[in-house]
């Protein structure tokens, strides 16, 4: 792996400082912990997270409405263990 960070791992980064609380207390410890060595089929995961729209988001966290995706769903419990363990 270089060091450099691709323009799109870049873009993908920037967009995922959402500044609402809800979705920052997951996106943020796996951008800085995880993000940058994950394989390109988690950053594309991610990526299609990010993209979504915050209400969108904050149902899936919450599950209060289901992603589109069952890879979607099973990838936010991942980023709910990282953060609560």
């Amino acid at each position: 792996m270089t060091d450099e960070i691709s323009l799109e791992e870049r873009k993908v980064i920037y967009r995922a400082r959402r500044g609402l609380k809800e979705i920052d207390v997951y996106f943020d410890p796996y951008v800085k912990g995880y993000y940058l060595q994950a394989d390109p089929a988690e950053k594309e995961m991610f990526a299609e997270l990010v993209a979504a729209e915050d209400p969108d988001l904050l149902d899936w966290f919450m599950e209060v409405s289901e992603p589109p995706r069952p890879e979607l769903k099973t990838f936010i419990h991942k980023l709910k263990h990282y953060v609560h363990g």
